[in-house]
């Protein structure tokens, strides 16, 4: 092979390497789907944008769509939000369904929704055709004191003007279980709520619950109604098990410091008999000592032992005399 064919076929392959590089750097495909669309878009935007980092059929496609739609949209506003983190196909198909049901919403603010993480087709959707929210089984008790389980269903419509900033779904369903069971609580009786369940529902729409909430309440429809548990009288009863344990505590702690007076006053007792022994003991050493000493006389202890021999001898006549009389009242 010579010199000639070497430098051509080098030639041939800078040119095959330039042009793959040319072709994957401008997307020549899309700007002639552009041009043949109606949108002219320039190479050179299409450099820039890869020179941005920005996907250019993510930004051409979307603005081909909206123009065909009747959109006035520039390629700098998707651009810019797209950079911005959003989503710049769902952003143009919001723009179209609101257009097409006449709901008045701008290419800013739907930026603004989409960028602050809501669905802002879902939304425009919404306005359109209602959701309806179901709640959760809420439970109140009526001033009988019987439990009544409620569950409603809330149709809602998305409110543009609050999507930025509103509460959402959760806030809807908490506001409205609580107007259930403000509703069943201010009852007199749990059959009031049965026989008119849609009194719940125009008291928790009068409350104005959809305020601060990115939604609009349409209707409150009450879907299920139970009866549940008497709580009033298991509340009763749980009070007098409560009462009748702390009557029982009471009982026991008198009877324990019975007792322990008792046993105070067997100890005081024994204490004192101790005493009397201990005394009694030291009586006869008492009475030798004084007849050692002469301070009393042998006839004076005679006299005393007189004295003690009669007491004895009258308490054990008392005492018989108390038998008999206990006997003959058993007889008869």
């Amino acid at each position: 092979m010579g010199l000639g064919s070497i430098s051509f076929i080098l030639i041939v392959g800078l040119i095959i390497i330039a042009l793959s590089v040319f072709f994957t750097f401008v997307p020549i495909m899309l700007w002639i789907s552009a041009l043949a669309s109606g949108v002219p878009v320039g190479i050179i935007t299409l450099v820039g944008m890869r020179l941005r980092r920005v996907i250019p059929h993510r930004i051409v496609n979307p603005l081909i769509k909206a123009r065909k739609a009747g959109l006035d949209l520039t390629t700098n506003q998707l651009e810019s939000h797209y950079l911005a983190g959003g989503n710049v196909d769902r952003v143009v198909d919001a723009l179209i369904a609101a257009q097409r049901a006449n709901i008045p919403l701008g290419f800013e603010r739907a930026a603004a929704i989409d960028l602050a993480g809501r669905d802002v087709l879902q939304a425009v959707q919404m306005s359109v055709n209602p959701k309806v929210i179901e709640t959760p089984v809420v439970a109140a008790v009526a001033m009988d004191g019987i439990e009544v389980k409620a569950r409603a269903r809330v149709t809602v419509r998305a409110n543009i003007d609050r999507l930025v900033g509103g509460a959402g779904e959760e806030t809807i369903i908490a506001r409205v279980g609580e107007g259930i069971v403000t509703t069943i609580g201010s009852s007199k009786t749990h059959k009031d709520v049965l026989e008119n369940p849609d009194s719940i529902s125009h008291t928790v729409l009068n409350k104005g619950l959809d305020s601060g909430t990115a939604f609009e309440i349409l209707s409150i429809d009450i879907a299920d109604v139970d009866v549940g548990k008497n709580i009033g009288a298991q509340l009763q009863t749980d009070q007098a098990e409560a009462d009748k344990r702390i009557a029982q505590a009471k009982a026991e702690e008198r009877r324990a410091m019975a007792v322990a007076q008792e046993q105070e006053m067997r100890a005081r007792v024994q204490e004192m008999r101790a005493k009397v022994v201990e005394a009694e003991a030291q009586v006869p050493q008492a009475m030798a000592e004084a007849l050692r000493t002469g301070k009393l006389g042998v006839m004076d202890y005679m006299n005393m032992q007189n004295i003690m021999a009669d007491t004895e001898m009258r308490g054990s006549i008392g005492k018989m005399g108390h038998s008999h009389k206990h006997s003959d009242d058993k007889n008869k």
